[in-house]
Order: C-alpha cells, then structure tokens, then sequence
C-alpha cells in the first residue's frame, strides 16, 4: 500500500523535495538545482535524487513558478481579446494610478494582449443585468472567421456588466467555438463574475495567456509522473493557501501564479502554531528573493488586491505575501550616486553567485557570506562546491575598490543593506498596520533565511527567531499542509437590514452546487468537504467592502452585520452603527480535506552540547571570531548555546551571532531557536 507524500516546490535557484513516510513517520529532503528552462526537468531530478519510488507515492504535492515565471518574462502564448464595442483598452486604461506616484518617467507596463489583438463587437449589458443591445451574431461569425485566419486560438470574452448576465457572453464563446475548432476560449463570467472591469478583464486576460503554458506543463508532468508508477492526482499548490487538481489547473490557471510563496507562508504558520506562537512573521529568504508573509492571532493574512505586476490585477483571494529582490543570490552593486545597493536584480540559477564558478563575476549576498566564512564551502549536502576565492575576487573588484572597504568590510555591508531591506519589508506588513513586531516571532526558512534571521530580528527588537529542522525546504513541507480548495464568489448588492434571508441562502446554495460538482470531479468524498461562507458589506456611501464570515441559520444575517461593525472598528479604529449596511458580494471557500502528516514528537536526548566538529574564524560586528562549527544532527534536545555559533545542516546553514542565544527545545518538529540575549522566548 502506497505510504509516501511527496512534494516539490520550485524555486527559481533550487528546487527543494520532501518525503514523508506515513507508517513510520520518517521526514526526509533533498534539494536539486532549478532548471529555469524546462522546471519540469528539476522536479523529475529531485524525485530521482530523492530515490522515490513513485509507486509507492499515496499524494504528489507541487508549488510551481510556471505560472508567475511567465507573466513576469510575458513568455506565453499570444492571444486575442474579444470586447464590448467601444471598450476595447480598459485593460490599457486601468484605473489610471502608478506604483511610484512622484516618478513622471516611470510608466506600467504594457496590457497582457496587444492592442492589435484586441476586437470590439457590438452588444451591450446594463449594470443590472438587462441585454439593452443583443449580440450581433453576424458580426461575432465574421469575427471568429478573422481571429482563424490570424490563427488565434487563445482568446478571452470580456464584455461589460457580464457578471450581471452571462448571456451575451456565453453566445460568443460558442460562435468562437463553432468557428475556430479546438480554441481555447475563456469569458470573465466564468472566470471572476465580480464587478469593476479592469479588475475582472485582466484577471480573465491572464487566465487565458497562462492557459495553453499551464495545461501542456502540467500535463507532461503528470504524464511522467504516471509513467513511473504514481496512480494519483498530482496536486498543485495555489495562491489562496489550497490545492487543486491538473483538470482544475486546466481551467484557472491564474490561481497557479504565487504558488510556491504561498506554501511558505502555509508552512510558517504551521511552525508557529507548533511553537506556541499565535503572532509570528514568516521571512523566506532563498536565492533569488526573500518572501514576508504575517500571522496575527493565528490566522494568515488573505487579500484579493495582488498582481504579479503592478497594475494588473489577479482578483482571485491570495495569501498576503510581500515579496523583496533580497536573496542568496541577489546582486550588490554601486549606484550612479556612488552608494551600495543590493538586488532586485538576482544572479539566479545560472550563472549564479560568483562562488559558483559558472561564469557569474558579480556580488552576491551568497558571496558575502561565503567571505565573512558566515557559510562552508558547499550548499545542498554537499552538491554544490562553492569557491571562497571567486566571492572575494568579485567583492574586492565591485564594490571593496569604489567604496575603499577592505573585503571583509564591503561584505559586511552588502550583507547590511540586505539586511535593512528586509527589515523594512517586515515594518511594511507590520508597523504600517498598526502591528508591533517585538510582539511576533520571526521565523527564519529558506535556504538563507536561518543565515540572516538573527540580525534582522535585532535590527526590528523582534525577541525571537525560530528556525525549523530544515529551513531550506520549509516552503516544500508546506505544500504538504494543504488541502484542496475553490473560491467563488458572486455580487449582491441589497441593503443588508431589508435583505431576504432565504433568497440569499438560494444564492449560497448555488455557490454550493457548483463547488460539490468541482470537488465531486476531483474525487473529493462528500465527508470530507467543508464550505465555508463568506458575505462582504459596507456602510451605504462607501465603495470599499470588508468581508466576515455567514452562517446558514435565520439569525445568521443579524450576527454577520454585528460581527462586521466589530471588524470595521479593529480595522479601521471606527464603527457606524446607525448607518446603514449594505450587502456587497457572496463568497464561498470550499475545501476538500487532504490527510496531513502527523510529525514525530522529538526524543528528548543527554542535556550535553556536542563536540563542535570544526573551528573558524567569522566576521561578525567588525571584527573576526573564533567561532565553533556544529552539525545539526549532533546537536541534543534541550541546550542553550551562546554565539557566536555556526550551526550546520544539509541545506541550509544557521548563523548565531554574539550578541544571541541558540536553544533547541522538544517541539514536535521545530528544534532550533535563537533568542536574542538578554531576552525571553
């Protein structure tokens, strides 16, 4: 009987695996280097390195970079849009802001569909859902026989008001569909029947550009997978924190986008609800950026503002996330005003940090810590040999020699720019909410994250960083936390104190429906479903909504409205009770329960510090340290280590500075903490 769960997660500079053995409880990792141009090759060299038997694979979990990957290189497929008359560049027009405000030369980037792509038809919805203007079918043929002859077979439907009548839409796509055979058309009341255009035409838009790319990866991966014995579902990791099957993934493969960033906020909450922390900040550094995810009170932060690029929107509900150009391999360079930057720009895979040796000559933080000794001389157990040399050689020439720094210096303070701009990420979705960060822990993962924790903590008075058994892969474990998961949503808007209660329970059952039939086909058991509704409303006058959770009873509209008073004033320090509410939007989260691991507990062993099994010298604070090295699996339950300290494990590398403490204590699957000296956990 199959026992093993396995999952991937890709990452632009590595791709990292976790097998779990459900009989005996045994964990395993292993990481192999990202294949950029072909990502699938990595999975499959993981799972080989790995020496996994497919066959005796119960569940395959995948976070991918396919999906955010494309859009942000706009390497996909052309495609066409299909509007209404006179429409035709909303998704060009916007909603007209900039992501730099004061910058009169920085402009957004283009639409996902050129402008010579993008076709006008005549019909016409009004805003309550009236057919004013009925398709002209002559017309839309002509159309579809142009869109053939231009050998479009990629093409969105986006007309005005369609969320509120689907008809005029649904015509469309079958004349397209009639007249270009085998085309992949999608309409945005399928894919988001919400109102505000550009939001609903954009996210349809990237749906549909993501389509083609999306299937054929998913696909082949499947296609492999099953040919080497695995007899399940491959299931993949989306934004909103849930898992969804490739015949899903075929149809939203928009949700795929931010997959792998949200299996490490997934997994930083699992690691803080194991330590007893119910406020906590997940920092996910890896090698190309470092990812900020927040939990307050228990619960991960969910947002339906997000985009892979500002300025086009995905309105799909997506694990909040803030994501920095600051990781391993982030480069370090002078500005054109003679002062040290590190990143956005990232030396990836390939060629890498310097230390590589694959053909990189500039600075990275990987090379900064390499020289500072603050990282060994290989990376994943040992695949990876890393040379100290080239790092100082491309320190000294970048950036020692413009700013007058010996090497030890300049890599200090690339490493405390890098440092400063995570700290500033971390104030972002922190301070700026009125949130204290010395009230959270900060939980160190990624394969850099347990490297930089510690100083980042110090610089925000943050009192304790934990970092998990294997940091490196932590965002892997986290796709095997997840279950599978659809979001609908559908606009009502009715003054919530005259609404009908069973009319709105008939709009819930609806939503309902549609979700049993998506689980049903992906052999979801009726037992194992969970529906989850949600209302969101607002005081009459106000454009922005806020969402709270609904029940099914009579009473359930009553104490939906109560519970959104009380959540407006923590929100937004203000409530108006006597202001009238308006009902906005429908939601409905649907889950379909997935077995999770059950982590052994740790075996508590001898309160005796192992032999350190090296020596050497680390910079640290301006000066170097003789600084003992440990191998984690050494290391027994219950010892508190004062720094500095280097902590040393297959993937990844833990750096306690002088100034902190290292204990590891008998949590179920977390062993390592640092706590600041002079402070309690």
């Amino acid at each position: 009987m199959p026992d093993l769960r396995v999952a991937v997660d890709a990452g632009g500079t590595f791709t990292d695996v976790c097998i779990y053995n459900t009989s005996t409880q045994d964990f395993r990792v292993t990481k192999v280097p990202s294949t950029p141009n072909n990502p699938m090759q990595a999975v499959l060299n993981g799972v080989k390195r790995g020496e996994i038997d497919l066959a005796d694979v119960e569940l395959f979990f995948h976070g991918t970079t396919v999906a955010t990957n494309a859009l942000i290189t706009r390497r996909f497929p052309e495609a066409a849009l299909v509007t209404t008359k006179g429409f035709r560049d909303v998704i060009e027009i916007r909603d007209g802001t900039k992501d730099n405000l004061w910058d009169a030369y920085a402009d957004v980037s283009g639409p996902y569909i050129r402008r010579r792509d993008r076709f006008e038809v005549t019909e016409r919805v009004d805003y309550a859902g009236q057919v004013v203007t009925p398709l002209d079918e002559q017309e839309a043929r002509e159309l579809g026989r142009k869109l053939k002859r231009r050998g479009a077979t990629t093409i969105a439907v986006c007309f005005i008001n369609s969320y509120a009548n689907v008809q005029n839409e649904q015509r469309m796509r079958e004349i397209l569909e009639e007249e270009i055979p085998g085309a992949n058309v999608s309409t945005s009341s399928e894919i988001l029947p919400e109102i505000f255009e550009h939001d609903r035409f954009n996210t349809a838009v990237a749906n549909t550009v993501l389509g083609p790319l999306v299937s054929d990866y998913v696909k082949q991966l499947d296609d492999e997978l099953s040919a080497e014995g695995y007899a399940n579902d491959l299931l993949l990791l989306h934004s909103g924190g849930g898992s969804m099957t490739p015949a899903m993934a075929k149809h939203f493969p928009v949700r795929l986008a931010a997959s792998g960033i949200a299996a490490g906020a997934i997994a930083a909450k699992h690691i803080a609800e194991q330590c007893g922390y119910s406020n906590a900040v997940g920092l996910d550094m890896g090698g190309t950026s470092t990812d900020i995810s927040l939990i307050h009170d228990g619960e991960l932060r969910v947002t339906k503002q997000w985009g892979v690029e500002y300025g086009h929107p995905i309105v799909f509900p997506s694990i909040e996330v803030l994501t920095i150009g600051a990781g391993g391999g982030s480069l370090a360079h002078i500005d054109i005003a003679g002062a040290l930057r590190n990143g956005p720009q990232s030396a990836g895979a390939d060629p890498g940090p310097a230390c590589y040796e694959r053909g990189g000559t500039e600075p990275t933080n990987t090379d900064a810590n390499l020289a500072l000794n603050r990282l060994g001389t290989s990376l994943a157990g040992g695949a990876l040999a890393l040379n100290r040399e080239k790092a100082i050689q491309a320190i000294d020439e970048k950036v020692g020699q413009s700013l007058a720094l010996s090497t030890a210096e300049a890599a200090q303070a690339i490493l405390k720019v890098a440092n400063a701009n995570m700290a500033d990420a971390v104030r972002l979705v922190s301070i700026r909410r009125g949130l204290d960060p010395r009230d959270f822990a900060l939980i160190a993962f990624g394969g850099a994250g347990a490297l930089h924790g510690a100083e980042v903590a110090k610089e925000l008075g943050i009192p304790v960083v934990i970092v998990p058994p294997n940091p490196g892969v932590t965002s892997a474990m986290g796709c095997l936390l997840v279950d599978i998961q659809h979001d609908l949503s559908m606009m009502y808007t009715a003054g919530a104190a005259s609404a009908d209660i069973d009319d709105l329970n008939r709009q819930f059952r609806s939503l309902e429906d549609e979700a049993a039939h998506r689980l049903r086909h992906e052999g979801v058991a009726d037992e194992d479903v969970v529906l989850q509704r949600g209302i969101s409303m607002r005081y009459q006058g106000q454009w922005r909504s806020l969402q709270v959770p609904m029940g099914s009873g009579k009473e359930s509209l009553k104490e939906a409205i109560e519970m959104f008073h009380h959540e407006h004033e923590r929100q937004f320090s203000f409530r108006q009770d006597t202001q009238p509410v308006e009902i906005y939007q429908l939601h409905l989260r649907a889950v379909g329960k997935t077995p999770k691991p059950a982590f052994a507990p740790c075996e508590p062993a001898a309160n005796t510090l192992a032999e350190s099994h090296a020596r050497r010298d680390v910079f640290f604070d301006g000066k170097w340290h003789d600084t003992p090295i440990y191998d984690r699996s050494t290391l027994p339950v219950g010892f508190e280590l004062a720094g500095p300290a280097i902590i040393d494990q297959l993937d990844s590398t833990t750096v306690v500075p002088p100034d902190a403490v290292a204990s590891i204590d008998e949590w179920k699957n977390i062993r390592i903490r640092i706590v600041q000296a002079g402070e309690e956990a």
